[in-house]
């Protein structure tokens, strides 16, 4: 099954380009399914039809999803956000307040990409576009996996079995509540599931990531830095949308200011972006409501093209250590030593090549460090980061 990520800032038409994107892909004969898993549903508005929890059929070969996050809550953290409330209420929390804490930041919308497994497991679709909450911050949490792996294997066993002798005391005379065996069995089947869909995530040749932004500032420094995250879990971004461009030409002067502002931010795109593939779509005239609308929409964006097909193979950046030292590296083909500069400033990186120049967000690991030395090996380029500011 082919799994296409949709993400972006809120409004910059996400939900618009999953669903024409979706769309397009069944109207080439893909069995596709296009779900929400933003818990201020919207689809439902673009496709014009009413959608639940379960998939509803919108057109031929196309299905569209809006994922119930408390159902699915329910059926993944219950045993665990009980147990962490009433630890909350134990240490004097209020009770709507500790119901609250005990469902940690991002968990609804990343127990609705669950999905991605089953429908994986099931085979029904060959294509599944989903369309994310407004934020990269859910995807940074598909990390989980890997950083918990340590303590699932070492420290997990033997918590449990700590837990089984000091359950009676604790309960008995202290009053304290301690997670039971459901607690620790809903944490180990979270995890082995979040560890499958990471898996599926990373591969490549079957998922990707698109980042869907506007020509404006505050919309690409955002889309730099989930691109900037996104490489470093190692997620491939296949695509990036530019969406609302207005057209070159225009009779009114507030439109040609504006389209003048737009120009400064497509190149910035493209500079950021680049080796991946930016595909503009119009400022359409109309709102973008229904099939109609959406094939439109599909049309400005893949014209006869398959969008379901990978744009972009591989990482454009990605972070090593050898040494104890930290490394940035980069695509950069066709690039000679002599025709480079390298510029820090703060949290953001810009690499000069002639007269072409790219921005790129450093996350934490790099910000800051200083750059000791930038040098090509082949079409990469390796920017070496010291221990302190440079």
């Amino acid at each position: 099954m082919r799994t296409i990520l949709y993400t972006g800032k809120g409004g910059v038409g996400k939900t618009s380009v999953s669903a024409a994107t979706a769309l397009r892909a069944a109207e080439l004969g893909y069995k596709t399914v296009v779900m929400s898993t933003d818990t201020a549903h919207s689809l439902s508005d673009s496709l014009d039809v009413q959608l639940g929890t379960n998939p509803v059929e919108v057109a031929k070969n196309l299905w569209g999803q809006e994922v119930d996050v408390l159902k699915e809550l329910d059926t993944h953290w219950k045993a665990v956000q009980d147990w962490l409330s009433a630890l909350m209420r134990w240490q004097g929390a209020e009770e709507v307040i500790a119901e609250e804490l005990a469902v940690l930041p991002g968990m609804e919308e990343l127990v609705a990409l669950l999905y991605i497994n089953q429908y994986q497991k099931q085979g029904t679709y060959d294509v599944m576009v989903v369309d994310c909450a407004p934020t990269g911050e859910t995807l940074r949490l598909l990390s989980f996996p890997d950083m918990a792996r340590w303590y699932m294997n070492r420290l997990f066993p033997l918590e449990r079995r700590v837990m089984a002798a000091v359950r009676p005391l604790a309960r008995g005379v202290m009053k304290i509540p301690v997670p039971g065996v459901d607690v620790f069995d809903t944490v180990q089947s979270l995890y082995s599931q979040l560890e499958e869909m990471r898996e599926l995530l990373m591969d490549g040749t079957y998922s990707s990531v698109r980042l869907v932004v506007n020509p404006e500032k505050m919309v690409v420094k955002e889309a730099q830095r989930t691109f900037t995250y996104l490489n470093l879990y190692g997620y491939q971004t296949d695509m990036v949308v530019c969406n609302k461009v207005l057209p070159e030409q225009s009779e009114s002067a507030f439109l040609t200011n504006w389209r003048e502002s737009q120009e400064k931010y497509l190149d910035m795109i493209h500079e950021s972006f680049d080796p991946v593939p930016v595909l503009k779509a119009p400022f359409m005239g109309q709102e973008v409501v229904g099939l109609d609308s959406l094939r439109a929409l599909a049309g400005h964006l893949y014209g006869d093209d398959d969008p379901s097909k990978v744009y972009c193979d591989g990482l454009s950046q990605r972070i090593i250590i050898d040494n104890g030292k930290r490394i940035l590296n980069i695509k950069l083909p066709f690039t000679s030593k002599e025709d480079l500069d390298v510029i820090e400033n703060n949290d953001e990186l810009t690499i000069q090549v002639g007269q072409y120049r790219r921005n790129i967000f450093l996350p934490r690991a790099l910000a800051g460090l200083g750059v000791d030395e930038a040098r090509m090996d082949g079409d990469n380029l390796n920017i070496i980061f010291g221990s302190g500011p440079g």
